[in-house]
């Protein structure tokens, strides 16, 4: 239904979804330049610093789109959100100011460094350049997650009235009101910091960065292989991007385990739906689980599934029984409406998220996540030096080039589990949806930018991709000079032919 809510939802996740396309893969890629660059140092093979400044270029483009779409995103929060940043802005802006001031100039500046000061700094201070703007990187990142986390689970803060008065958060659930100039501030920042859910999300988020290089550089290596493009070259590229994908999948299944077991506690009815909970199981009872199911959304039932016994217990408490109760998606339902009765009425009584989405979106990022650990795993494994058959089976370099897409995939389903299943928050328990859109855009005004970023995103898209080929189409030995044609103080590119010189004349 085109309503604002709906068409500002839809714009902030179109522009969230697209913006960390790009973020994981730069971010990801970067790490992998910064590997490149430290082995070249280490050993001096003069291939390591080509393969450096290959996949930098690629890099370096990734890093541009996602900046244009981040600041598209951040407008957002004051063209279609302006009640939640009235409300919330204080705490939400400390964050992101920090981001911006801190950790975006240093990343910036560093990238520049490290792009213009090829041959001009000593190799070894290059290298480092390179350890600094990944720094940056990941502390922008850790400043953006913070900023989510709080809308995950606040922490921190204080509700105050426009008479300075501060309101009780139980008062506060039971009618929640900008009226009177409400609105929460930050009142520790360490323990906006030291959130748990920013612990466990960063955790995930950065695994999830490394898998994410890894696969994409053992892709882009397995599509040249694949092409026949400087074979010796890329073979060693792929060795390495699947080892640090297996060891980025790894860590990123531990952290996504240890990060659903803090939403069993803390957002419960984002954990049923995921996990299709229609039954409620007490503490020392088994939970089984969902492998498959079909749900009636409107009635808060299951249509159609298949279930294993014990194995939700086993895989949320790594127990055969329950540690706590495991409560249903119809009990938390009437538990939510009775705990925030104002918010109840806004919705009709109805907290539980899209179910069918989360649920399938869950599995698909589960699967992925195994499915990643198996391709390194075994990529490692035919690629090593007694029988490397892998470099020679098109099938199989067909299949990893395809994986490059895989980490995106799951990546993009997990946002969706976190952000759809915290509906109908946009600030768990203090601060709804429904009251965070901006009281003065129209449904005209919100279809047309939703049409607009669209046609950009899809542009900057096809900018990236086509940039990127042609990258992997060209010799291997351009990647050398590239550089040169990129730095706008080399000589050589202000150099200007004098018809009466190519003559023998004078001037």
């Amino acid at each position: 239904m085109f309503t604002i809510v709906n068409l500002a939802r839809f714009q902030f996740a179109m522009t969230t979804v697209f913006h960390f396309f790009f973020v994981p893969f730069s971010i990801g890629m970067l790490f992998m330049v910064a590997l490149m660059e430290s082995i070249y140092v280490k050993t001096g093979d003069e291939k390591w610093k080509i393969r450096t400044k290959f996949f930098g270029s690629i890099m370096l483009l990734s890093f541009a789109v996602g900046v244009v779409t981040g600041i598209i995103q951040e407008f957002q929060f004051g063209m279609n959100w302006s009640d939640y940043s009235r409300f919330v802005g204080d705490i939400f802006g400390a964050p992101l100011a920090v981001e911006a001031l801190l950790a975006f100039f240093m990343e910036s500046t560093f990238l520049g460094i490290w792009l213009f000061g090829w041959d001009r700094i000593n190799k070894k201070l290059h290298m480092v350049v390179a350890w600094i703007t990944l720094v940056g990187s990941v502390l922008s990142g850790l400043w953006i997650l913070a900023a989510n986390s709080f809308m995950q689970n606040p922490v921190g803060f204080t509700i105050t009235g426009g008479n300075g008065q501060r309101i009780p958060l139980s008062e506060w659930a039971q009618n929640p009101s900008l009226a009177g100039g409400a609105r929460a501030t930050l009142n520790n920042f360490a323990a906006l910091v030291t959130n748990p859910q920013t612990t466990l999300e960063f955790s995930h988020v950065i695994t999830g960065w490394a898998l994410c290089g890894g696969f994409s550089v053992a892709g882009i290596a397995a599509f040249q292989l694949l092409k026949k493009r400087d074979v010796d070259f890329f073979k060693p590229a792929l060795r390495l991007g699947l080892l640090v994908a297996l060891i980025g999948s790894i860590g990123n299944f531990v952290a996504g385990d240890q990060s659903m077991i803090y939403v069993a506690e803390s957002q419960p009815m984002k954990f049923a739906v995921a996990e299709g909970v229609m039954d409620t199981s007490k503490k020392g009872e088994s939970a089984p689980w969902e492998i498959v199911a079909f749900f009636n959304e409107a009635q808060h039932r299951e249509v159609a599934g298949i279930r294993v016994p014990m194995m939700l217990s086993i895989l949320t408490f790594h127990s055969p029984t329950n540690k706590t109760d495991i409560k249903s998606v119809d009990q938390l339902n009437k538990e939510l409406a009775a705990q925030y009765p104002e918010a109840a009425k806004e919705i009709g009584n109805n907290f539980v998220p899209p179910m069918n989405a989360i649920f399938y979106t869950f599995r698909i990022m589960a699967g992925l996540s195994m499915l990643m650990i198996l391709a390194s795993a075994l990529g490692l494994f035919w690629t090593r030096k007694k029988k490397p058959w892998l470099y020679e089976n098109r099938g199989f370099l067909r299949f990893y080039g395809i994986m490059l897409y895989a980490p995106i995939l799951a990546i993009t389903c997990g946002w969706l589990v976190t952000e759809l299943g915290r509906y109908p928050w946009t600030v768990y328990g203090l601060f709804t949806i429904q009251d965070s859109v901006s009281p003065n855009v129209s449904v005209a005004s919100l279809t047309f930018s939703n049409i607009l970023y669209f046609v950009l995103f899809c542009g900057l898209a096809a900018t990236m991709i086509a940039y990127s080929v042609h990258v992997m189409r060209q010799p291997i030995e351009n990647a050398e000079t590239a550089y040169a044609e990129l730095d706008p103080f080399n000589k050589d590119n202000f150099k200007v032919k004098d018809e009466n010189e190519e003559e023998g004349g004078e001037k």
